[in-house]
């Protein structure tokens, strides 16, 4: 496959769904973005997740904006159970709108679902000279450390600055888990072992079993053990958390669904 015609195979996928033109372009440029970075966890490998959220009803393909004003620079988007792909794309679009008139700007996120890899979004307000962040909670997949049970999501931050001389930006895209849950995906896929510090068993000890999540195990936090820091990991996990999901009135730690 080409580039050009897998991304025109993802985008025909989700105008099946019910996807808008603009939409399903959108969704699918952003997983295809992922693949030719490398970043196979949060590429075209997503989009069986999203076609089995449609299914069960969890994804409104032709959703209605619903926007909130807190502050001049400081807005909740109300997605209406769209794709995450797109509502990230909508938010960083009316931060930018916001920063060009304010100098700074935030966008809250509620009511979506899994937006693909943050530097996506992120990385749309480099092209206008403006440094761009983005976050997100996520479902419970991380206990810490000492703990059996889930607690957060990977909870993923970026930041990214506008190209230098060298015309390239300067990217920080990180899950605050050890490991992102695609890369067990990936590991499994391959038959691979993953390595020590990645995870935990429902016992609550290491292991290198790639299916341990199914098996009722928990990933860790960034840091993986006490001598590590692995205190600092789970404190950004919960840093995402708080404000991706508390602040926006969205789902958060142990409640947010699947």
């Amino acid at each position: 496959w080409s580039a050009e015609a897998l991304e025109a195979w993802v985008k025909e996928v989700f105008l099946r769904i019910g996807c808008s033109e603009s939409h399903a372009a959108t969704a699918a440029a952003v997983l295809l973005a992922a693949d030719l970075k490398g970043i196979d966890s949060h590429g075209v490998a997503r989009l069986p997740g999203y076609v089995r959220l449609w299914r069960k009803g969890r994804i409104n393909t032709d959703p209605q904006w619903r926007w909130t004003q807190r502050l001049p620079a400081v807005a909740v988007l109300d997605a209406d159970g769209a794709l995450g792909l797109v509502a990230g794309q909508v938010a960083i679009e009316k931060a930018i709108a916001m920063a060009a008139e304010y100098g700074t700007a935030q966008v809250l996120v509620r009511n979506s679902n899994h937006f693909g890899v943050a530097a996506e979004h992120a990385l749309m307000a480099t092209g206008r000279g403006m440094v761009g962040w983005a976050m997100t909670n996520a479902s419970p997949l991380v206990a810490p450390l000492g703990s059996s049970k889930r607690l957060l999501g990977t909870n993923p931050l970026c930041y990214a600055f506008p190209p230098g001389g060298n015309g390239v930006p300067w990217v920080l895209d990180m899950a605050t888990s050890a490991a992102a849950n695609g890369k067990l995906e990936l590991a499994a896929a391959a038959g691979r072992a993953i390595p020590q510090g990645w995870a935990s068993d429902h016992l609550g000890q290491g292991t290198n079993n790639p299916k341990v999540l199914q098996e009722g195990g928990s990933l860790l936090p960034l840091g993986s053990t006490k001598e590590g820091g692995v205190h600092k990991g789970y404190g950004l996990g919960a840093l995402v958390d708080l404000w991706s999901g508390l602040l926006s009135g969205a789902s958060f730690g142990p409640w947010v669904p699947p």
